[in-house]
């Protein structure tokens, strides 16, 4: 496909794609621990989520995400990165695959945690760690989206 019929699909699916919510739960007791109800998916802003810091001591977190899309999209995959300081601290790799045309859909991914001794402390991470997310269809980038965490 030549790069401006990318381009033009990646911005049609990112107009008719919305994230409804999202939720971060203990992975290990399934308790909700944090939620939000912004599309955090749009790449227009700096998002903002204030996250309770005993996220940090979870051996594992589930993370739900709820979207909708008008279009259909191949291969919905996402890469993420968590950035303090300017510095990637960890890449994620996710994919959710076929997304059928003017459907919603809810997708969970566990995440595994760190070692506690590898940890760095609430205090010294809020407000300057960034999870950089790429929405991906296939291998064409559809959009970018930061969100900036604080640990309350």
């Amino acid at each position: 496909m030549a790069a401006s019929a990318s381009n033009s699909k990646a911005q049609e699916i990112m107009a008719g794609f919305k994230l409804n919510w999202m939720n971060l739960r203990d992975g290990t007791s399934g308790k909700v621990l944090w939620q939000n109800s912004e599309d955090l998916s749009k790449p227009d802003q700096e998002h903002i989520a204030r996250v309770p810091k005993r996220i940090l001591k979870c051996k594992s977190v589930s993370r739900e995400l709820n979207f909708s899309s008008r279009f259909e999209i191949n291969k919905l995959r996402l890469e993420q990165r968590v950035i303090f300081n300017d510095n990637v601290l960890e890449e994620w790799f996710f994919e959710f695959g076929f997304v059928i045309p003017n459907s919603t859909n809810t997708w969970q991914s566990i995440i595994e945690a760190a070692p506690a001794s590898d940890m760095i402390p609430a205090s010294a991470l809020s407000g300057r760690v960034v999870i950089e997310t790429q929405f991906f269809n296939q291998d064409v980038l559809v959009s970018t989206s930061s969100v900036r965490v604080f640990y309350v």
